[in-house]
């Protein structure tokens, strides 16, 4: 026999497809009635015209008919803003009297003057910039590979397209929604286990930006203090090439943050690197190490064919004074088929690119453990 706890139980599996919370937990399940086998319930959404309503309407039928029901009439509604406020608070971890005394601006985040809670003293966040000295050499690839990889670990991750003026990382995991805003605070898509924000979430029609420096060294400042990152365990970051504003305002806005450099093996690339990490050497930046991309391509009888030279990588250690963390073949994903885990430049787990990437994930957590 179907009741409405049973129900509300079935429907406790069941996640906004945005918040990655339960319906329950949020209280979007209403009005349930039921007539023998036949059920009729009403869903509240945070906003009218939720992009993934249908995805919704699938989840709550199949779990209901799971209970053996023949029929489900399923209705839909829109929160009010005090029940969009009681949601915040919930996500935020805050009870609503709290959100209701904090404000609902300075409650979804840092606020603009105030310190990201991930920056804060007692931040548990590793922080980890990738850069590169020029462009075209996979800096991004490594990007979001590395942090699908870290969550393959069952690590938090979070990533920060800091690319600004070349943003590329929603495109590459390929993320189509945009964050979603829960009175006024702002919530970054989850791709493949990893929370994103970009500008490319801000532009429309791949619009080029067309900024000078400081509104730059903003935007970045927003996406610490204007995100709702909750807990991390390592938060990636994308820099842009090169060492201009950008780079410079994440050096010195985030101390405790660890370097990456990424080259091909051309000595060229190499020497174009080492600009950047001795821009992370002169400003106090620990180097994990570097990452060499496109360092062969394997041919059909299994040869590796170093097409870009050979040696680059290793050059630059030695001059850096750090190791080579990772030597990525030349290749292309596998096409995930599964529309939901479709990602075009995300390799799976038991590919050979895809296994270096596990292998990058393993050291990066050998060398930097998430401080418990």
């Amino acid at each position: 026999m179907i009741t409405e706890d049973k129900v509300l139980e079935a429907l406790k599996g069941v996640e906004d497809p945005e918040l990655h919370r339960s319906v329950v937990e949020l209280g979007m399940v209403r009005n349930i009635q039921i007539d023998n086998d036949r059920v009729a319930l009403e869903v509240v959404l945070t906003i009218q015209g939720c992009p993934l309503k249908v995805k919704i309407q699938e989840d709550v039928v199949n779990a209901i008919k799971a209970l053996g029901a023949s029929e489900v009439d399923l209705r839909f509604g829109a929160m009010t803003d005090e029940e969009r406020a009681r949601v915040a608070a919930l996500i935020r971890g805050e009870s609503p009297a709290q959100a209701a005394q904090n404000g609902t601006v300075q409650g979804h985040g840092a606020g603009l003057n105030q310190l990201s809670p991930l920056l804060g003293p007692e931040s548990k966040t590793q922080f980890i910039a990738v850069t590169s000295g020029k462009g075209g050499v996979g800096k991004s690839t490594v990007t979001v590979n590395l942090a699908v990889a870290l969550a393959r670990l069952g690590k938090k991750v979070g990533i920060i397209d800091a690319d600004i003026y070349g943003f590329s990382v929603p495109d590459m995991m390929g993320i189509t929604q945009r964050p979603v805003v829960i009175n006024n605070m702002v919530l970054p898509v989850q791709r493949l286990g990893v929370k994103v924000i970009s500008m490319g979430f801000f532009v429309e029609d791949n619009s080029p930006i067309i900024w000078r420096g400081p509104m730059l060294g903003k935007m970045i400042r927003n996406f610490f203090s204007e995100i709702h990152w909750d807990e991390l365990d390592y938060m990636i970051l994308d820099l842009p090439p090169g060492t201009g504003d950008v780079a410079l305002d994440i050096h010195q806005m985030i101390p405790q943050s660890k370097e990456i450099i990424v080259t091909t093996p051309h000595p060229t690339a190499a020497f174009v690197a080492s600009r950047a990490g001795a821009m992370a050497i002169k400003t106090n930046h620990e180097i994990l190490g570097v990452v060499e991309n496109m360092s062969y391509y394997i041919t059909q009888d299994g040869k590796h064919d170093p097409i870009f030279g050979s040696g680059g990588g290793e050059k630059l250690s030695e001059e850096l004074g750090t190791e080579t963390l990772a030597q990525i073949p030349l290749g292309q994903p596998e096409p995930m088929r599964d529309e939901e885990r479709y990602a075009p430049s995300v390799y799976q787990e038991n590919e050979l690119i895809g296994t270096i990437y596990m292998d990058l994930a393993r050291k990066v957590v050998e060398k930097t453990p998430v401080r418990s």
